[in-house]
């Protein structure tokens, strides 16, 4: 099967950055070298386009308890504009796929790994609660990462909305550049940072944005080669490479979000 593109392939392309098939799409690898990017991100601030993860969104009056049902975290301790990190496990306690879920106030989000993203969604139909309904929604959004200790600064300069008060994995919703958005103080490189979800036919408008806006904080597009090197310095786990269906999450080290005692 040919890989896709997401919405900026040829941005990248013109930023000159090596593209490489990665989970099924083309991706921006490297752009000016993964030393001096990931350099970039853990003293400025650097910027990733991250659209080939997928977006699921589950509602209906029994989405909760399915996925309280279908994830080891304790979704009951979730509230409106709060994030968790979690996982899908089968049932000899191997990984369908870790994920992070957002909780809105009439639904939820789940952003999963974009090689997953197919098994993840035919898994959540397979186990899916009467009053319960999933639907894939990513292609219909693009998804950029905003990390390092000038990630707040840049934004700020794109919207009303107050980042000072988003604290680490909650989210808000509003415009960044005019644009509406889901922001999230969530990252997967260690530093501050946030996550923003757009609707993919502004994807080049808020991604030209943040690179004005974070101009005078010398921001760089970063690849996913950085990425790497980024999150395993903070021992995060990437699904394919240090887990996967013959791990489970305790010998992952995820027994922190396994709760085996929730209802």
């Amino acid at each position: 099967m040919e890989a896709k593109k997401t919405a900026l392939y040829d941005v990248h392309c013109k930023l000159g950055a090596k593209m490489v098939e990665f989970a099924g799409f083309w991706m921006p690898v490297q752009y000016k070298g993964i030393v001096e990017e990931h350099k970039r991100v853990r003293t400025t601030v650097g910027i990733f386009d991250v659209s080939h993860m997928g977006e699921f969104i589950i509602e209906g009056e029994k989405a909760a308890a399915f996925l309280q049902y279908v994830t080891i975290n304790d979704v009951n301790k979730l509230q409106p504009f709060r994030a968790q990190y979690t996982a899908m496990c089968y049932d000899d306690g191997g990984m369908v796929d870790d994920l992070i879920l957002y909780c809105f106030e009439d639904h939820f989000l789940a952003i999963v790994n974009a090689a997953n993203r197919q098994k993840d969604y035919d898994w959540m139909k397979q186990h899916l609660l009467p009053g319960a309904k999933v639907l894939d929604k990513s292609d219909d959004y693009s998804l950029f990462a905003v990390q390092g200790r000038k990630a707040e600064p840049t934004l700020q300069k794109l919207t009303d909305l107050n980042l000072a008060e988003i604290k680490y994995y909650w989210f808000r919703t509003g415009k960044i550049a005019g644009v509406d958005t889901v922001i999230a103080r969530t990252g997967y490189t260690g530093e501050d940072g946030f996550e923003v979800a757009v609707p993919v036919a502004e994807s080049e408008k808020v991604w030209n944005a943040i690179l004005e806006a974070g101009a005078e904080f010398e921001i760089e597009p970063i690849g996913l080669g950085a990425r790497d090197t980024l999150r395993l310095e903070m021992k995060y786990s990437l699904y394919g490479n240090d887990i996967d269906q013959t791990t489970n999450p305790i010998e992952a080290g995820l027994g922190w979000i396994t709760k085996t005692d929730k209802g």
